[in-house]
This record gives structure tokens, C-alpha cells and sequence, in this order.
């Protein structure tokens, strides 16, 4: 629980976070080049392919075979070659048969809804399908409720639509267009955030798989036949304020399928630590916050997220998500201020970032965390945890 120094400058990444196929470039032309299977129209990896790239290898160093190993070590065609042997990392925590079921949604050319609580990794994980199907996840609108139809079907360039009157040239896509156009996958988040009459510019879209243009009409291009391989990842998050329901017609058009939260406390204390870790490093600083600290933080957030403790005691549960996305901005925070506000104790911090998360709806859950203190915090304290008894000391920075 000691703070730490800044690191050295020389050490630093870069502050830009790239996407997904930028960031796993080598682990995506490895998966390329080991799978030869079958893919449907327009795939770059095989489905078992972006099933491995989501999930990982488990453990597995996987090698290319050796043909393809040649190719490798020569630099094939030109290009940067892929390495002949590789274990596959994994990036998302949680049941394999989900991300399945998504290849095989997105292999149908089906659209896929992922709906869950916030903070579930709905856009991580629809962000790493699009970039092992198509190779980009930059085709994305970003739902809001000033989001217009034509975010989703097209616009136009008024300088030229004045000048030259409607024409190909003038025409702006949308990312939906473009996605139709060049047979990739395109990514709508937080699609019940847009009003229902602009969410339904997508049931032609989906059910048709082509776009009119009328102020086109006459033209070539009046009319937009999707290439295959194009199809639509949504994300809708089930738990959240301002949001509009989805048409029958619209739902019907989609798969959906639900991301739960993570199941294993492991697992998530050990991903909160990985993304927490990333966030710090871009903040040019090394992260220093203790395992017990973490740990005692991940089992706060779990009780309070489902209502009771991992001995079995009931919790009054807050009114707001208590995320693992919160978790990992908590756990970040800690690491900031462990290494640009050194001479404490990072524990010291906890209740007070506990008690940012949960007054963000309900004044209310002030009470219920102090409830959560005086019930599972004392009970360990009192069964001679060091860590609980030093958490339950500071229930007066709780107030």
C-alpha cells in the first residue's frame, strides 16, 4: 500500500489509444494465416478464427504450419510478415458460447444486439468482432438523442448539392452506407439512445439489405445493394436513463444476445488490475496499488452489484450499476494519485471514490453504503481481516 514514483519518460507509450485491429495487428495476421478454413463472403479471419481472437488460446502457443512457416520467416508477399508461433491473448472475460453465437450471428449476416447492464463490455466486445470480420472497427454512429436519420442512410455536401444539383459526388455516406458499400461491419452503439423513428431508418436497411436514394433517381446510383459481408453489431445497455424502446419490426431484426456481468471474482480483479494499469501508463506514471487493495475494491463492487456478499449476507443494493468499467476507473484513480500524491495510503482513498459511484443517482445510496459498512465491513473486521478493519476504521470518511 506504498505510493509510488512516476516513471521514467523514456517509458512511456503512447497517449493515443488505437483501436482494436491496430493494437492486435500482429495476433490478426497471425490468425490469418494459420486458419485457412472457410469464411463467409467478405470475412478476413475464419468464425473459429474470431472466436480464438476474442476469447484466446487458452494458453495454447499456436504455430502455423509450415508452408505458411516459410512464408513467415521470408516476409511473404511483401508485407509484414506474421510470426510462426504465437499464443493468443485473450480480451474479453466471459463465456465463450456468447462471442459463438455473435460469429455465428454475424456469419448469417444477421444483425446482432448486445444488450447488458453498463459498464459489461458491450462496445469492447463489438468493437473486437468488427475487427476480426472485416479488419476495421471505424465504421461506428455513436447513438445519441440528437442523432439524426442521416447517420444511419446518407447526407450531403450542400456546397457541391447547390452547385451541381444532386449527384453521386455531393452524396455524403454514413457510415451504415459505407459499410454497405464496402461489405464490412458496421457498429451503432447505444442504439436506444436515437428516437424510434431514426432507429427504424434501419429495419429496410436490415431486411432488404439495400438503401434508396430517390433525389438519385435515374442513376446508377440511385439504389445501394448491400456487399456481402456487410452486417450490423448494435449495443443497448438495459439499465440506463433516456433511452427509447425499439420498434417490434426493428427487434425482429436482430439477434440478441445478453453480456453479464463477470462471473468470476478472479477474473475480474485480474482485468480491473490490466485495464487500470493501461489507464495509469497513459497517464505517464507506473501503477502501485497493492493486490489486497484491489481485491478488497473488486469484492465491494460485487456486493454491491448483486445484492449480497460473498459470504452469503444480504446487501442493500445502490440504485446505480456499480460496473466493472467503474471498478477499473476506481482502481485507476488509486494508481494516479499513488504515484503523483505520494506520502499516504491509497486505502485511505477508497471511500471516498466508493462514494462518487454510488450518489450518481440516487441520493439515497449514500445510506445503503453505509449500511453495506456497518453489515459485511464490521463482520470481517471483527473476523481479524487487516484489511477490513483498516476499511471499517475509515467509515467516518464515508460521511
Amino acid at each position: 500500500m506504498t505510493m509510488t514514483e512516476p516513471v521514467a519518460s523514456a517509458a512511456l507509450p503512447s497517449r493515443r489509444t488505437l483501436p482494436a485491429e491496430e493494437q492486435h495487428a500482429t495476433e490478426l495476421a497471425f490468425l490469418a494465416a494459420h486458419d485457412d478454413g472457410p469464411r463467409p463472403p467478405g470475412w478476413a479471419l475464419t468464425p473459429r478464427a474470431v472466436v480464438t481472437f476474442v476469447c484466446g488460446s487458452g494458453g495454447e502457443t499456436l504455430e502455423l504450419p509450415g508452408s505458411r512457416q516459410a512464408k513467415s520467416r521470408d516476409g511473404g508477399d511483401g508485407g509484414t510478415a506474421p510470426p510462426a508461433r504465437l499464443a493468443i491473448a485473450p480480451k474479453f472475460v466471459g463465456e465463450r458460447s456468447l462471442v459463438e453465437r455473435c460469429v455465428v450471428t454475424l456469419a448469417g449476416e444477421r444483425g446482432l444486439l448486445l444488450v447488458g447492464e453498463p459498464g459489461t463490455a458491450k462496445s469492447m466486445l463489438s468493437e473486437l468482432l468488427a475487427a476480426a470480420v472485416c479488419g476495421t472497427s471505424a465504421l461506428t454512429v455513436q447513438g445519441t438523442a440528437g442523432t439524426t436519420e442521416d447517420a444511419f442512410r446518407y447526407g450531403w455536401n450542400y456546397a457541391l448539392l447547390l452547385a451541381q444539383g444532386p449527384s453521386r459526388q455531393a452524396l455524403v455516406d454514413s457510415p451504415v452506407l459505407a459499410a454497405m458499400r464496402a461489405g464490412r461491419v458496421v457498429r451503432i452503439e447505444e442504439i436506444t439512445r436515437c428516437l424510434p423513428e431514426v432507429q427504424d431508418a434501419l429495419v429496410s436497411i436490415l431486411s432488404d439489405r439495400r438503401l434508396s436514394v430517390p433525389e438519385l433517381a435515374g442513376t446508377p446510383d440511385a439504389l445501394t445493394a448491400a456487399t456481402p459481408g456487410f452486417t450490423v453489431i448494435a449495443t443497448a445497455n438495459l439499465r440506463d436513463r433516456g433511452v427509447s424502446e425499439m420498434s417490434a419490426a426493428l427487434k425482429r431484426r436482430f439477434n440478441f444476445e445478453t453480456v453479464v456481468p463477470i462471473a468470476d471474482p478472479v477474473a475480474e480483479a485480474a482485468l480491473v488490475r490490466g485495464q487500470a494499469t493501461a489507464v495509469v501508463r497513459r497517464a505517464g506514471a507506473a501503477f502501485g496499488v497493492d493486490d489486497a487493495v484491489l481485491d478488497a475494491l473488486v469484492t465491494v463492487f460485487r456486493d454491491l452489484r448483486s445484492g449480497r456478499s460473498a459470504e452469503g449476507w444480504d446487501v442493500e443494493r445502490p440504485g446505480t450499476v456499480m460496473s466493472t468499467a467503474e471498478a477499473v476507473q476506481v482502481a485507476a484513480s488509486l494508481g494516479v494519485a499513488a504515484a503523483y500524491l505520494p506520502g499516504g495510503d491509497v486505502l485511505d482513498l477508497v471511500p471516498g471514490h466508493l462514494l462518487g459511484v454510488v450518489r450518481k443517482d440516487d441520493p439515497a445510496d449514500h445510506a445503503r453504503l453505509l449500511g453495506y459498512w456497518d453489515g459485511p465491513v464490521r463482520r470481517r473486521a471483527e473476523d481479524g481481516s487487516t484489511m477490513w478493519r483498516r476499511l471499517w476504521d475509515l467509515r467516518e470518511n464515508l460521511r
